[in-house]
């Protein structure tokens, strides 16, 4: 996984989450915009408002409801009383359940965003809880606003559970897998194992989570590729979150050299560079080991720490270098690939072949 990572990473990963909240920004100024030219035509049109209650004559539908009223009587004796009354559903109530709704989705929308600049930001708390926190806000006030639209038009739960009940197994059949990342989103959102800005590796894929849904997380690669990730994944399957905990990452440096070198003053050098390098944690200390005897070359393995992620690739490729020059004038030998052919038993033919082809050789 560290050489996945480190030949993928370009460097500082935080600009996908930059642009994100830029984007946010933009968003919530946009929003303004259009709010206050809502503002301010009401108040160009408020003349005109009376002449919309010819809505309030159409009706849609009515039903009639039970109202049930506690009254007591002369000598102290609660009752109830029960009545009918008719309730209409008219055109009036479905525009104004049109524009609750919209005007809700917009809150819902853009509430969140504004909440986090204002307020979240001056809190102690991290860049993935107060997305979380926004995204939590934001599913809360869909959800209020579309019972507060269903009840403008009549539609209590009472009326439409059974429905809803059918409905429920019906799409948790035909929709298991959405119903499933719908789930997963909210586990997500509560358990927090990946957030907002964390570097993960998931289906082979690394970058960074640039933005939280409840159905899919979008991860940002080291190439500026999107991947859209369901959030079942992050549920049932291995996600590796090199940012959890801390930023903290080891990186391994693998170099085989000939045989016949000397491997004490060779683990000497690979720990004289790891310390040399500025960016190489002191603690945990870095450890160079002699790993094996392989058929061409002795390996060996230098395990250093990093504090971040930004600078992985640039710290890989200086201590590679400064590697080969300290190799170099030591006159260590950096092995390579290579085969011994030992012929035991030649054909009588191709002896006389070659003998003559010497000679030949020997004349000239």
């Amino acid at each position: 996984a560290d050489g996945e990572l480190a030949t993928s990473e370009p460097g500082n990963n935080s600009a996908p989450v930059d642009d994100h909240n830029d984007s946010e920004l933009r968003y919530l100024l946009r929003y303004a915009a259009a709010a206050t030219l809502l503002i301010a035509g009401y108040f160009v049109w408020a003349d005109v408002t009376p002449a919309l209650g010819v809505l309030d004559q159409v009706e849609l539908s009515s039903k009639t409801v039970e109202v049930k009223q506690t009254v007591t009587d002369m000598d102290g004796t609660p009752s109830v009383l029960t009545s009918h009354k008719e309730v209409k559903t008219t055109l009036k109530h479905a525009v104004l359940a049109c524009l609750l709704l919209a005007l809700g989705l917009l809150v819902a929308r853009t509430l969140p965003a504004l909440v986090e600049v204002l307020i979240l930001e001056r809190m102690p708390i991290d860049k993935g809880q107060r997305y979380a926190a926004g995204m939590i806000l934001r599913y809360l006030l869909t959800l209020t606003t579309i019972a507060m639209a269903c009840l403008t038009i009549g539609l209590s739960w009472s009326s439409i559970q059974w429905l809803a009940a059918a409905m429920t197994v019906g799409l948790g059949f035909g929709l298991q897998e959405i119903f499933a990342n719908l789930v997963s989103g909210l586990i997500i959102l509560f358990e927090r194992p990946i957030r907002v800005g964390d570097l993960v590796t998931v289906s082979g894929v690394s970058g960074r989570v640039t933005r939280m849904q409840i159905r899919a997380t979008t991860i940002t690669g080291f190439d500026r590729r999107e991947l859209i990730v369901p959030n079942k994944k992050f549920i049932t399957e291995d996600v590796m979150n090199w940012t959890l905990t801390d930023d903290v990452n080891r990186i391994e440096i693998q170099v085989g050299v000939a045989y016949g070198s000397d491997t004490d003053l060779v683990r000497q050098l690979l720990l004289r560079v790891a310390r040399h390098q500025p960016q190489v944690l002191a603690d945990p200390e870095p450890l160079a080991t002699f790993d094996r005897f392989a058929d061409s070359s002795l390996n060996f393995t230098l395990r250093c720490f990093l504090p971040n992620l930004d600078d992985r690739l640039t710290v890989i490729h200086e201590l590679h270098s400064a590697i080969d020059r300290e190799f170099r004038k030591a006159r260590i030998e950096i092995a390579f690939p290579q085969q011994d052919l030992h012929v035991r038993t030649v054909d009588a033919p191709l002896t006389k072949l070659l003998g003559g082809e010497q000679s030949q050789k020997g004349a000239a």
